[in-house]
């Protein structure tokens, strides 16, 4: 009876209709690890999403085929699983140490498949070497940093940035899945670190030392690169975004015009409903009342809900509404679909869901394709004003920033007895404190003008200023 293992392999899954590829971010599992069915082992990124790899089977990992940082086309095998309790080291080895010499799985006392080999020799993964040709990912080089049974599995990342500062990575209390340190458990531990002051050395001759001379700054602005620092290969994400708003600043005949906003009539709605739609578990912001207007305005100006495909300027029927999410690594756009069948509670409700599933790393990644058009919302911040980058192939992007109160001029009709016999209404001019606000529109001057832009924005002016917005 033969005891060789049963491999299956772990291939880069498709994570949605238009993703071809995905980037390893990082394996949760080393090899020789015990693995359970549907178990994360490895993390992906695709251009803006993170996805986590389930093993497809009980086992253990006998290979990793594609390192963290290696680009992996969807159906390509990025590792195998051996099940069936055997080794990493069977895998390879269908003759191993285990078994006799006719391929008989033998126990101790010779017998074939007897119960103690099973129990003690197969399932011992973690003393078994991985198979031929593959680099154990626990050492040498986590030793070789100082790093004890508590390190684990780091990623070559860790590892590099370990050796560099002389970290003990025993040291480290990590974070991951099972305690696995990751890059940030490093840094922070990094930066925790007391910094020792250098001493400096006794003058008699006078007890002033003088500072260091500033380091020369060269004709581009930068300090020499013998300064020093820290390197860092962008991330797959930031890669993405720098190629993205290269690409768009590289397309679009980039325009941004700003109009200001009284909220005064939004922020007295919100008050009324703000408590109500609570009680239903919907956050109720002024994101949402600007994206309610500006899907109205948008069925009134279909240029701005429009894309350019080479000479053509292609008009959508529905609004996929972009909502950009700021992330602690960076920027994720997902995709409301057909926001203009939504109401004003919808709206809400659906920029609340997308906004934390894109925090958690729960989005899809279809869920963030196929967008018309882009709202992006530094204001909650801080900032004041903008000039946001469109988001291709859309041609528009608004911006809605912060909402301050300011004072302002309000002009009021004033009734008098000489108004109403001239028929004339007279006006008074006043100083006022409002929420004021800042929506700057960026534009791509290819698909329409600057008039078109402005009728827009002030027709979404009109909305949130009347109170209109359902």
């Amino acid at each position: 009876m033969s005891s060789s293992a049963t491999s299956v392999q772990v291939q880069m899954p498709q994570m949605g209709i238009s993703v071809s590829e995905g980037t390893i971010l990082e394996w949760r599992k080393a090899v020789g690890d015990e693995v359970a069915a549907d178990e994360p082992i490895a993390d992906v990124t695709t251009d803006k999403v993170d996805v986590e790899i389930p093993c497809p089977a009980s086992g253990v990992l006998a290979k990793i085929v594609a390192e963290p940082g290696d680009t992996v086309p969807v159906g390509e095998v990025i590792a195998e699983i051996d099940v069936g309790g055997a080794s990493a080291e069977g895998s390879d080895d269908s003759e191993g140490s285990a078994s006799g010499s006719d391929g008989s799985a033998a126990g101790p006392d010779g017998a074939e498949g007897s119960p103690s080999s099973l129990e003690s020799g197969a399932m011992e993964t973690p003393s078994t070497p991985p198979p031929a040709g593959v680099a154990p990912e626990t050492s040498p080089s986590a030793t070789s940093a100082g790093s004890g049974e508590r390190a684990g599995f780091v990623s070559p990342v860790v590892r590099r940035m370990a050796e560099e500062h002389g970290i003990d990575l025993s040291q480290v209390e990590g974070h991951g899945v099972g305690g696995r340190i990751r890059k940030k458990d490093l840094l922070a531990h990094i930066e925790s670190a007391p910094k020792e002051k250098p001493s400096r050395p006794m003058h008699i001759e006078s007890p002033y030392v003088p500072e260091p001379a500033p380091a020369p700054v060269t004709g581009n602005g930068h300090a020499p690169a013998e300064l020093g620092g820290r390197r860092e290969a962008m991330t797959p994400m930031r890669k993405a975004i720098a190629e993205h708003m290269l690409r768009s600043r590289q397309t679009a005949a980039h325009v941004t015009t700003v109009v200001e906003v009284d909220f005064s009539a939004v922020a007295d709605r919100r008050a009324k409903l703000k408590e109500t739609l609570a009680s239903r578990g919907v956050p109720l912001t002024y994101l949402a009342f600007v994206a309610r207007a500006t899907v109205e305005a948008l069925a009134e100006f279909p240029i701005l809900n429009a894309s350019i495909e080479g000479e053509e300027v292609v008009y959508h029927d529905d609004v996929n509404l972009g909502i950009a999410v700021a992330l602690d690594d960076g920027l994720i756009v997902p995709v409301i679909p057909r926001a203009q069948r939504l109401s004003l509670e919808g709206t809400a409700a659906a920029i609340a869901d997308v906004a934390e599933r894109a925090r958690t790393r729960k989005l899809e990644p279809d869920e963030v394709q196929g967008g018309t058009f882009t709202i992006t919302n530094p204001g909650q911040f801080g900032a004041v004003i903008a000039t946001p980058i469109i988001n291709q192939p859309q041609v528009g992007i608004l911006d809605l920033e912060a909402i301050v109160k300011r004072p302002v001029v309000v002009t009021t009709p004033v009734a008098t007895a000489d108004a109403e016999r001239s028929g004339r209404g007279d006006v008074s001019d006043a100083i006022a404190i409002r929420p004021m606000g800042f929506l700057p529109l960026s534009f791509d001057h290819r698909a329409l003008d600057g008039a078109t832009a402005a009728r827009f924005l002030a027709r979404v002016k009109e909305l949130l200023e009347g109170g209109d917005v359902r």
